[in-house]
């Protein structure tokens, strides 16, 4: 990811306070856009969707999710 496109984020320090991901590589940490977009592709949801606990097994699964919020 190049830091043309992080700067070009208007939201990206608030995205970042709120961004829960644990995952420290990540190069969309902050660019929700992007985040959603990759996990929509790879069958899956957003840190953000799960609770802290959850994210943290990076089981971002619909299965987990439903799980998680029944």
């Amino acid at each position: 990811m190049t830091t043309k496109r992080r700067e070009a984020c208007p939201n990206l320090e608030a995205n970042l306070e709120a961004c829960n991901c644990s995952y420290e590589p990540c190069g969309r940490k902050g660019l929700c856009c992007q985040c959603v977009a990759y996990h929509r592709r790879a069958g899956q949801l957003p840190a953000c969707f799960f609770t802290e606990a959850a994210e943290q097994t990076y089981d971002r699964s619909f299965d987990r999710f439903i799980q998680t919020w029944s």
